[in-house]
């Protein structure tokens, strides 16, 4: 019996997605979660097989929520499941210990095979996503410069790219103002650039401030 684990925060996702793979597991166990505090909840409540994972979730950092999915259930094999592009956000998925990223684009079939691939321990890329990845390995020089942020500094790029302030951050994030002065210095850094006009615009640019 496989135990699967829903995060997405559109109840239309989960259900199809639920749907899909009752159908292909019919004695399969489901919990489902459609924020970040409920996702942390969930993690504790079984061993799961698999968690299928949005990273834009209400309520924090889907990012942040696939470390911990690493951590707390490591038997667990995570799939995101994302409306963003592979070539923005699925190498950043790999490092944090996904075994495979899907667009909410792709075809049933597709993320039946995903599914089947990361259960028997192996990782799914798209082909489109396996050329990028290649190129980008043959022009190590071409990577983001946004791929060296952490999960929080990217979240406080989003923020500032949103328009909050230092104080909204700090608050939705529940940190002082000064540690997000201090991300937000870190941020400028590895960017190369200096006032929130420019972090902006590099997050527009780069879809990341969604």
């Amino acid at each position: 019996m496989k135990r699967f684990l829903l995060i997405d925060d559109h109840e239309i996702v989960r259900r199809g997605v639920r749907q899909l793979l009752a159908a292909a597991w019919p004695d399969a166990e489901f919990g489902e979660a459609a924020d970040v505090a409920a996702g942390r909840q969930w993690l504790l409540r079984s061993d799961w097989d698999l968690v299928l994972l949005d990273i834009n979730l209400p309520g924090g950092n889907g990012f942040e929520l696939l470390a911990e999915a690493r951590q707390r259930c490591p038997g667990a094999a995570v799939l995101v499941l994302s409306a963003y592009p592979e070539e923005e956000f699925a190498s950043r998925a790999f490092k944090l210990g996904a075994a495979g990223y899907l667009t909410k684009a792709s075809l049933a079939d597709e993320m039946l095979l995903a599914v089947r691939r990361v259960l028997a321990g192996g990782k799914y890329v798209s082909t489109a996503l396996a050329q990028h990845l290649a190129a980008a390995l043959g022009d190590s020089h071409g990577q983001a410069l946004h791929e060296a942020l952490s999960p929080r500094e990217l979240e406080v790029l989003r923020q500032v790219a949103q328009g909050r302030s230092a104080r909204q951050i700090a608050a939705a994030l529940s940190v002082s103002e000064s540690t997000v002065g201090t991300y937000r210095s870190r941020i400028a850094d590895k960017l190369r650039v200096s006032t929130n006009v420019e972090l902006t615009r590099y997050a527009l640019q780069h879809g990341l401030d969604r």
